[in-house]
Formats: structure tokens, sequence, C-alpha cells
């Protein structure tokens, strides 16, 4: 099947919480629902959800493609909805994970500043601001401990090697655990 790539730019429909109180609810629905249904439709891409506004890149095979951003159309959390970009790919340029979220970072402020931007509008993006910002992220160093409370999966964008090591670690706590219990008991019966 053919490859395409789609951007759009969106505002929220909800009214968000206050950044200072962490990830914002709906925000975090969407972006644990966009891995599930991206992974299973094998599709990448990135999320970012600055000032009431969303800007989402997304990498796939057409069908599947077309048939998450029907979704996504219909999405009432979702209002004003603009096509940034909409064409055929030759190969993925993301293959790492399902979907990224990109928090207000300092490079986002950096590519405002450098754009003369007042505040983050991407439905306003010409088409060079739009290759920067998916650009912007797919270089995205993500702090993935602050995404693991947010229904994201903090495993995401880690290597297999440690992977490995935390399940080991995970396995020998609840050995140790186990211990201890069986260690009580065994304490408890005796006297």
């Amino acid at each position: 099947m053919p490859l395409m790539r789609l951007a759009y730019a969106s505002e929220a429909a909800f009214e968000a919480r206050p950044a200072e109180k962490g990830m914002e609810p709906n925000v975090a629905r969407i972006l644990s629902t966009s891995r599930r249904n991206n992974a299973r439709h094998e599709l990448t891409g990135g999320l970012y959800y600055g000032g009431d506004r969303f800007f989402q890149y997304l990498e796939g095979e057409e069908k599947n493609l077309r048939e998450t951003y029907e979704r996504i159309l219909e999405d009432p959390r979702h209002k004003h909805i603009v096509t940034l970009i909409d064409e055929p790919l030759e190969s993925r340029s993301i293959s790492r994970w399902s979907m990224k979220y990109v928090p207000l970072s300092a490079d986002i402020r950096h590519f405002l500043e450098e754009e003369g931007l007042d505040s983050f509008d991407p439905a306003a993006f010409s088409a060079r601001q739009c290759e920067s910002m998916i650009e912007l992220i797919r270089a995205a160093n993500i702090d993935e401990s602050s995404m693991a409370g947010a229904g994201a999966h903090a495993d995401d964008d880690v290597p297999e090697e440690s992977q490995a090591t935390s399940v080991g670690l995970q396995i020998g706590v609840i050995v140790s655990g186990l211990c201890l219990l069986g260690a009580l008991a065994y304490a408890f019966f005796m006297v």
C-alpha cells in the first residue's frame, strides 16, 4: 500500500486545565488513545499541544491514515481543524514510536522566537514552518517519566536492553516481596 504523510492543526474544544497542574487530562487521553490506535494501524507521528492548539503529524499507509484522520475530524475535543500537509510519502521518516508527545519545550519556544511568532498558532504556519515543526518533533528529546502518569507508555522510546532490565528489576522486587512475606508467615507461626 502507498505511504502518505499528513499534518493538521486544530483548536481544543475543551477548557484546558492550567499547565502548572501537569498534563491537561484531555490531552493525556488523546495521547493514550492515539498511541494505542496508531500502533494497531502502524501509524507514526507526533503531537504538540500548547495555547489550546494542536499540531499533529502522522505517517503511514494511506488507507489507515485516512481512516484515522476521519476519526479526528469527528472527535468533539477538536474544533477548527485545518489540514496543513496531505501528500504521498516515499519512505517513513519516523519509525520508532506510535505517537510521541512534545510538551512546551525550549526548542519550541526558540522556534516561535526565530519565526517572530507571539503565540503557537499552527493553522497559520507556512509550508516551511510546518516542515520545521515536523523536524522539531522528530528531534525531540522527551522526558518519558513526565508522561508515564498520563496514559503514555513509559517504554515507547526505551531500548530493548533497558526494557529487559526494567522487567528483571520488577521480577526481582516481586520475588523479594514474596520472600519477605514467607519469612513473616514463618515467624508468625513459629511463635
